[in-house]
């Protein structure tokens, strides 16, 4: 049951994360709208386009700066209840430090539950018609996002590789196309295409420009046709940049696409496994950094709340640089994934206990 003192605390704290996410995500709405006005006006970018990214931006943005905004709104709110002399009323009243905390880890709770939710279903999409945006109408030739769509070259089973020079998500249309089949180690066929464009209704791809050649022991075939209807055995996603595959599938899209890439022997699972390991590790972090900022903030000081924010602040940002360092330092190295993922929570648990036993002292 929850008391009068639970029901005041938890309230407290989703109202404050959630005017905390309806402040910052306007600011960052509107910076964003500043930098990318100019080139949505040249290139008339329909308005229900804009407003469809923006719905994804807002959930793009508020999941990467999730812990930022969750640990300043505890800051807040908490440091007001210990300049107000509310927290040492409530101690002196017999109640525990731990017992003050129970309210905190139930509205953690349901902020786990929503980030969860979030990062199974609702991101993968977002993040989707947030890249798709970009890609359509924003980016230009020579940009870095750009070059992350280039050059896409993929193991698809044993013995048989592709190859785009480009691929365009939008018109699932990829350009220089190339495939190559082995067999015993040796080249037998190799095709080769202008463009390729994948054909949702019926699965199929037309070849442009299409050219295969088969390797004999005299003479090779050669066959070409100006276009070609065909089906393959690989995927659309098979020519997709592999973190941009890796954000826009759901959770059981994307356990699916891990244990096809396993069995292809695809050397690119550490980063589909960072991806995947975060949608837990960040729900895990509203509990972390939870009794981070409680210990933290329940404390009159001298310099009032500014100090309590300053400290939110820095501890907030060195958490995010963390996550960010070994996300990296997973995708780039031989290191682990799993450990690399959950080095941020482990680091920052050993100092929510080390805080929570100053608290209670």
């Amino acid at each position: 049951m929850l008391t009068i003192l639970d029901k005041y605390i938890l309230k407290r704290y989703l109202t404050t994360f959630s005017v905390m996410l309806l402040m910052f995500i306007p600011i960052g709405i509107t910076i964003d709208v500043s930098e990318k006005v100019n080139k949505m006006l040249e290139n008339h970018v329909p308005f229900k386009a804009i407003a469809q990214y923006y719905v994804d931006f807002t959930i793009y943005f508020a999941n990467l700066l999730f812990p930022i905004f969750l640990f300043l709104s505890i800051i807040w709110f908490t440091s007001k209840l210990a300049n107000n002399t509310e927290v040492i009323a409530i101690l002196s009243s017999g109640i525990s430090f731990t017992r003050f905390l129970r309210p905190y880890i139930i509205g953690a709770t349901f902020v786990s539950i929503f980030a969860l939710i979030m990062g199974f279903f609702l991101v993968p999409r977002a993040s989707e018609g947030f890249k798709n945006f970009r890609y359509d109408y924003l980016i230009g030739n020579g940009s870095n996002e750009k070059r992350d769509n280039s050059d896409v070259y993929r193991q698809i089973s044993a013995d048989e590789y592709i190859y785009v020079s480009s691929f365009n998500p939008v018109s699932k249309m990829a350009f220089n196309f190339s495939m190559e089949k082995f067999e015993k180690n040796k080249l037998k066929y190799k095709i080769t295409a202008n463009r390729i464009k994948y054909n949702e209704k019926d699965k199929s791809y037309t070849l442009f420009d299409f050219k295969k050649r088969k390797i004999g022991a005299f003479n090779d075939v050669i066959e070409t046709f100006a276009k070609k209807d065909t089906v393959f055995k690989f995927d659309l996603e098979d020519l997709t940049p592999v973190v941009y595959i890796a954000e826009t599938l759901s959770y059981f899209d994307l356990i699916k696409f891990i244990e096809k890439e396993k069995v292809r022997g695809s050397t690119n699972i550490n980063v589909y496994l960072v991806v995947l390991y975060k949608k837990y590790s960040i729900p895990i972090s509203a509990f972390i950094l939870t009794i981070i900022a409680v210990a933290v903030s329940s404390m009159k000081r001298r310099g009032g709340m500014g100090i309590n924010l300053a400290i939110g602040i820095l501890l907030a940002f060195a958490f995010v640089f963390l996550d960010k360092v070994f996300g990296v330092l997973a995708e780039k190295s031989s290191a682990p994934p799993i450990i690399a993922v959950w080095i941020p929570n482990i680091v920052f648990g050993i100092l929510a206990i080390y805080l929570l036993r100053n608290a209670k002292r």
